[in-house]
């Protein structure tokens, strides 16, 4: 999803364009996120610029991120501010955020700025949602916290906890990582053009400290994919091969248990477990 601010533009399908233009919701969103003189801010997919405009009056500065080339000129003529502003014309799925931390700093730091992080915010598009959320995981060093618009089904998976049916692969690698609360749920009639689903906001901001131990988090992706491959598997027979049920039983875990009922906690454990094994 992108945000709106002029007609000129025609929604493209192949980027997943489209456009927020409600101004209820541009203020709650603004609101959510609260940004604040200093801080260094990053929008993904800015589009037309109706919650640009926003971030960069009340942040002073603002990274943006946007693939469209034909989005780039617009929102500069409109916004572009010099030292204020800076367009990336780039795939946020390839960008390198903790880059931008590398650049010249302010001058005069704002020391009421908070973290020194990223704060990210962003309307992110629904075809590729999930991998841009798995790639902001790789760089959460960089990262104070993350304002994400998403299909709101993605949201409740993002968000749920275990037992529950939207609990799955998304809600242990992200609840791993970061805490997570939904915000906003947005109807369709805030878009054009207008989705065919509801959107939500989430809020993710990264564990610091991490509330457990993880040694090898390759190997813990890899037992919680292979865990959430196949739902109604018992963990005995989704990691078969991979670890055996007495090791599962050493940490607390029964083997014929199924994905869903493990709490994340409890992926930590089993790949900790795997690793000192080895």
């Amino acid at each position: 999803m992108t945000t709106d601010a002029a007609p000129e533009h025609r929604p493209r399908k192949r980027f997943g364009q489209n456009f927020l233009h409600d101004p209820g919701t541009l203020a709650r969103i603004i609101a959510a996120v609260s940004p604040r003189p200093g801080q260094r801010l990053v929008e993904i997919g800015p589009g037309r610029g109706a919650l640009t405009e926003g971030l960069l009056s009340a942040a002073g500065r603002l990274d943006v991120i946007e693939l469209d080339r034909d989005l780039i000129e617009p929102l500069r003529e409109r916004l572009g501010t010099p030292g204020a502003l800076r367009i990336h014309n780039a795939d946020a799925l390839r960008f390198d955020l903790c880059g931008l931390l590398t650049e010249e700093q302010p001058a005069v730091p704002n020391p009421a700025a908070g973290p020194d992080g990223l704060r990210i915010v962003g309307n992110l598009p629904y075809n590729i949602s999930t991998p841009l959320l798995f790639r902001f995981l790789e760089q959460l060093d960089c990262i104070a916290d993350l304002h994400l618009m998403l299909q709101k089904e993605v949201v409740d998976r993002i968000c749920a906890g275990p037992g529950a049916k939207t609990y799955g692969r998304l809600s242990v690698m992200v609840q791993t990582w970061c805490s997570a609360e939904r915000l906003l749920v947005i109807g369709p009639g805030a878009f054009t053009p207008a989705p065919k689903v509801d959107s939500a906001v989430v809020r993710l901001v990264p564990h610091r400290p991490p509330p457990f131990r993880l040694d090898d988090p390759a190997l813990h992706a890899r037992i919680v994919a292979a865990a959430f491959a196949h739902r109604r598997k018992t963990l005995r027979n989704a990691l078969k091969g991979q670890m055996a049920p007495d090791l599962m039983e050493q940490c607390g875990i029964d083997p014929g248990a199924r994905a869903e009922t493990v709490p994340v906690e409890g992926y930590a454990r089993l790949a900790n477990a795997l690793t000192l094994s080895q």
